[in-house]
């Protein structure tokens, strides 16, 4: 059972293999098995595929298994449609478009087996893309947002500033007129003197407009470091908003080209593997002897073209003799004048009636 399974798979004519050697029948059965077990392969390697796409397992095997079958049909119909020829280069002329279609569904089955393989690779590899593309996304958008938090910083930095400049100023006031008091500065009178009183008026009036300036470049402080709070907290949203974009970035794409940065020579040996799967019972065809199952069918096939040629052939003899009878028949009617005297009255008739016709339509038309 098993065996005849293989044997449909190969694409092979039943009817004229059950009448083959058994040895051909194992011949044809081997290269029907490998032709299945490709399918099965392009089966596991499409659903892993299509799985990092959609991220659903029946989806996957469904679309996996159409898969499958398409490639098990090309296969088959690749085995199927090798003939054995007298000429090796005859056959090998043959062989190749179907050589190179099989090269392109061995790349297209390995692939995704290589990334199923070497996954843990792939994994490190996207993470080390991952983290450089975080911070390359922190980087940008702090892009956004550092200047206007620089520019709220720096007035912040001119308000401090003007405080300090005016505390400076009372400082020294308040030293002028202790100065003046003591008698170390000023008019070096001892004592609380018109001088004293006017530059401690002048120190009141400035201290009272240092608290003044306190008081309004506070608020305006607080406000600037309320903008920078709420430009921190966007900034960590979008960075936040932002990161499962990042995060989610390990579909199909992403991991043929992470498998593109580990070593080559893994995965060539991977598709090597599944070239000589997929191009072996191509080979085997091309370089087996003709066998008894190959003399059966070019028989087969030569006595149904053989038979077809013959009903070509004979339907162009007799359209060929039809043909001149035809020709015969009608030159001996022509010297008949019976029927050309036929003719000549029905003409008359016709050319009488046309100038009736003619003549009515000229006399209406007046």
């Amino acid at each position: 059972m098993l065996k005849r399974f293989f044997i449909i798979c190969s694409g092979s004519d039943t009817d004229i293999l059950e009448h083959c050697s058994i040895g051909e029948q194992n011949k044809f059965a081997g290269i029907g098995a490998t032709v299945f077990f490709t399918a099965v392969m392009a089966f596991i390697a499409c659903s892993y595929a299509l799985y990092t796409v959609f991220d659903n397992i029946y989806t996957a095997l469904g679309f996996g298994f159409v898969w499958g079958l398409l490639i098990f049909n090309l296969d088959r119909f690749i085995v199927s449609t090798i003939k054995k020829r007298n000429n090796i280069i005859d056959e090998i002329i043959q062989a190749s478009p179907r050589l190179i279609l099989a090269v392109i569904i061995a790349i297209v089955i390995s692939k995704p087996l290589e990334l199923k393989i070497f996954e843990k690779e792939i994994n490190q590899v996207l993470l080390e893309q991952k983290n450089e593309l975080t911070l390359a996304n922190k980087t940008q958008i702090a892009q956004q947002f550092t200047p206007n938090v620089e520019a709220l910083e720096n007035e912040i930095k001119a308000l401090q500033s003007q405080i300090i400049t005016k505390e400076a100023e009372v400082n020294a006031l308040y030293d002028t007129y202790i100065s003046e008091a003591e008698g170390t500065a000023g008019t070096k009178l001892l004592g609380k003197g018109p001088v004293y009183k006017e530059k401690r008026e002048k120190h009141d009036a400035t201290l009272s407009e240092l608290q003044q300036l306190k008081a309004n470049n506070r608020t305006k402080i607080a406000t600037k470091e309320n903008q920078i709070a709420q430009l921190k907290t966007d900034y960590a949203t979008q960075v936040k908003t932002s990161q499962p974009i990042i995060d989610g970035f390990d579909g199909l794409m992403a991991r043929v080209n992470a498998l593109g940065e580990l070593p080559w020579l893994p995965s060539l040996f991977i598709l090597l593997l599944f070239l000589a799967v997929e191009t072996s019972p191509i080979f085997a065809k091309l370089l087996s002897p003709k066998g008894e199952y190959d003399l059966k069918l070019e028989d087969a096939e030569t006595a149904v073209k053989t038979w077809v040629e013959q009903k070509v052939n004979e339907r162009k003899v007799l359209l060929k003799t039809d043909q001149t009878l035809n020709n015969k028949i009608y030159n001996d009617i022509a010297e008949e004048d019976e029927l050309y005297n036929y003719k000549r009255k029905k003409a008359r008739e016709l050319m009488q009636l046309q100038a009736d016709a003619f003549f009515n339509h000229q006399k209406n038309a007046l």
